[in-house]
């Protein structure tokens, strides 16, 4: 798989990124894409993006982008809930395992002291060893393959 993060996508939101958008599935690539309005956009990237997203996360917008997003998450949020979502909360409409969840509000407000105080150091380290096992490589390998690319 193959991950992109681009924010102020509205700087990026051609008729060729639309494109990239419909096919983007196909080619294992998972796109993350930020804006403040999606006025920003032409309507051909805005059908793109709404055509084929997975996950919609929606921060307080103003009316007119509330407009637009209530029929995503309908009938759990209202345009009035979009425009009046607190400081830190956001509402979410995603897919698990294929299948559209419920929208739901998220906090992120949560302490993140009192998080990690509850943490078992054990696993995390289980996981990173876990992680380390399954996907690392030596660094004498990766040295050398750096070096042989650097020589062509």
């Amino acid at each position: 798989d193959f991950y992109l993060y681009v924010d102020e996508f509205q700087n990026f939101a051609t008729p060729d990124f639309a494109q990239i958008l419909s096919e983007a599935r196909k080619y294992r690539l998972n796109l993350t894409v930020a804006n403040q309005f999606i006025g920003q956009m032409e309507e051909e990237v805005k059908n793109a993006i709404f055509g084929n997203v997975g996950t919609v996360v929606s921060f307080r917008v103003g009316v007119t982008d509330a407009n637009y997003l209530q029929h995503e998450f309908q009938p759990v949020f209202t345009e009035a809930d979009l425009i009046n979502v607190d400081r830190f909360n956001a509402y979410v409409k995603t897919i698990v395992n294929s299948e559209p969840m419920q929208p739901f509000s998220m906090d992120l407000t949560r302490d993140m002291a009192q998080e990690r105080a509850m943490e078992n150091p054990r696993v995390a380290e289980l996981i990173r060893e876990l992680s380390r096992l399954k996907y690392g490589k030596d660094l004498n390998l990766i040295e050398a393959s750096i070096a042989e690319r650097a020589q062509l």
